[in-house]
């Protein structure tokens, strides 16, 4: 898939630099896995950004009306909305500023606590998230190329480095897709909650 305009070229020069690197330094795994990783991280925001751009809605603001939809009075406070984002607060009130322009989400007070804001999506928020949820699965978020095996896969890899990374603990992620799973193309979940969406 061309991204950004930048014609293919006829090598992967993600793997010429691994070559090169692994003549004079250390560590050209690593070097080559997380050049990689930053590579798709773009090309997934892209696709993504492109499937939202017709509803005026960025990645960091569909993932906010994805949580205030997700949640069980479509409001929460701003300060858990940041953690369960995992970005700063600044960001959040960035976001939430951008989302009430808009007319999908209005603050409100907390009924117990004076000192807490809340973030509560409107009846426009919901509507714009339902399409724009069409839109970026029909996108299939940049990863179409992938099988259902291979998306457990990479998504039990990245757990394992946010993990480590202190995103979150106490958690153990489902086991991988059998052998005979792979083999017959076949897609096993562990569990019926097994699919999420990003929040």
């Amino acid at each position: 898939m061309a991204s950004e305009s930048v014609q293919p070229l006829g090598f992967d020069p993600i793997e010429e630099a691994h070559k090169r690197w692994r003549e004079r330094w250390p560590e050209a795994e690593r070097m080559a896995a997380a050049t990689a990783v930053i590579r798709v991280q773009r090309i997934v925001m892209m696709a993504s950004e492109r499937a939202l751009a017709p509803f005026e809605l960025t990645f960091a603001r569909y993932e906010a009306l994805v949580l205030l939809a997700f949640s069980r009075q479509g409001r929460l406070p701003l300060g858990k909305m940041g953690a369960r984002l995992q970005v700063h607060p600044t960001s959040v009130t960035n976001t939430i500023d951008r989302l009430e322009a808009q007319g999908f989400v209005r603050r409100a007070n907390h009924p117990n606590d004076r000192r807490t804001t809340l973030a509560e999506i409107t009846m426009e928020g919901r509507a714009v998230v339902e399409k724009a949820t069409i839109a970026v699965t029909a996108a299939q978020f940049g990863l179409g190329m992938l099988r259902d095996t291979d998306l457990a896969d990479l998504s039990q890899i990245l757990c394992r480095i946010r993990e480590s990374a202190g995103d979150f603990v106490g958690e153990t992620p489902p086991p991988p897709p059998s052998r005979r799973a792979r083999a017959g193309g076949e897609t096993i979940r562990s569990s019926p909650g097994n699919a999420s969406m990003p929040a």
